[in-house]
């Protein structure tokens, strides 16, 4: 995409650039904002060195034009002159159609159901250890599906750390750098039962949740107790499909999840169940009736559509039809993006344990990680 023409308009507030395949405009101030000198941007690490009270109020052009690859500006003001790249302006362009759909994916996910069974995101922990190109598709599934799988994992116990420290760092919560999920079959304490479990959002009552979570298999001799995710944004697009007064309903209104299940521990949470970003795009999923507490941010003559709703997205969520389902070897893991898929486990029962050890880490890691993998290739 070249660019062939700059055009000051409005008495030089708007740079108009326009190529073969684009027509942009830029807001004087905006450039200003944005200049790439090395008076407004930190050389080696990009950081902006100013603030806007720094930029004079007037940041009007007195001139632009376009050197090959170049689009260098004037501004009025003060003679300050900047030069940008054609790419880069292009890449930032603003001036373009946005789709403002409510309940809308974020860029680059992608919703699924029990289909994608057939051919599970998976990734080779020793093949991501050294090479970079295989971690980078890895972590490139887990962006678009917000779930991938993990073989080739030690079986002793911590080496789910290994995974996180592919892309991050483990986020420490009350129960420590990780936790233990060791059920048995007969245990002597109900404690430890084979009870399934609902498809849920992990820890809705912390403020922030965490935003990935790990679980590695140690043992599973039992029978039964397959592990199950489901994609919470498939799930809001449904609601929303059948039911769009529903949907809202869990937009605009705050649910409320608690834990005080150990001494000096006392977690609170006011977030919608369905979040969207002010534009519209979907962002998180909350579900866990377990730690759900009472409904109280909710209007009197909205509540009985609420819950309608809220029971909906409950029986949309409990469909086989949505629902990945496999049962983990040991030294292998499943990695959960936990703003957007649940988890949950079937019931089992017989002879033999299953064990498993969890952690939580943060998503920026995954993105991060990923954004610079992407720019080597």
């Amino acid at each position: 995409m070249q660019l062939e023409s700059a055009v000051l308009e409005d008495e030089g507030n708007v740079l108009r650039l326009r190529g073969a395949e684009c027509d942009l405009r830029f807001h004087g101030i905006w450039l200003r904002d944005n200049a790439q000198d090395a008076a407004t941007r930190d050389p080696g690490n990009g950081q902006r060195l100013i603030t806007l009270a720094d930029l004079p109020e007037d940041c009007a052009l007195a001139e632009a034009h376009i050197d090959r690859r170049k689009v260098h500006v004037t501004f009025a003001a003060d003679g300050k002159q900047v030069v940008f790249d054609a790419a880069w302006l292009i890449r930032h362009g603003y001036d373009i159609p946005h789709d403002r759909t409510t309940g809308r994916l974020p860029e680059l996910a992608e919703v699924w159901d029990s289909g994608l069974s057939r051919s599970l995101p998976t990734g080779a922990l020793m093949d991501m250890q050294a090479n970079r190109a295989a971690l980078r598709d890895w972590l490139v599934a887990l962006r678009r599906y917000g779930f991938a799988k993990v073989t080739g994992l030690g079986q002793e116990p911590g080496a789910l750390f290994d995974i996180v420290d592919l892309f991050g760092y483990v986020r420490e919560t009350n129960y420590g750098r990780h936790f233990e999920v060791r059920t048995e079959v007969n245990p002597v304490n109900l404690a430890y039962t084979g009870l399934g479990l609902q498809a849920h959002t992990d820890n809705p009552y912390r403020d922030p949740q965490p935003t990935v979570q790990v679980l590695a298999c140690l043992e599973n001799s039992a029978r039964g107790g397959e592990n199950m995710v489901i994609d919470g944004f498939a799930a809001a697009q449904r609601l929303r499909d059948e039911d769009a007064t529903g949907f809202a309903l869990l937009t605009q209104y705050c649910a409320r999840f608690s834990f005080t299940g150990s001494a000096g521990v006392a977690l609170h949470s006011r977030r919608p169940m369905i979040e969207l970003s002010p534009d519209g795009q979907l962002q998180a999923l909350r579900f866990n009736a377990r730690s759900a507490a009472p409904l109280v941010d909710v209007p009197f003559d909205k509540m009985a559509g609420y819950y309608a709703a809220y029971r909906r997205l409950s029986t949309i969520i409990d469909d086989p039809g949505m629902e990945v389902r496999f049962k983990l070897s040991p030294g292998e893991a499943f990695v959960v993006d936990n703003t957007r898929v649940l988890h949950a486990r079937k019931g089992y029962s017989g002879a033999g344990t299953r064990w498993l050890q969890g952690c939580y880490a943060d998503r920026d890691g995954i993105l991060s990680t990923l954004a610079a993998l992407e720019v080597e290739a």
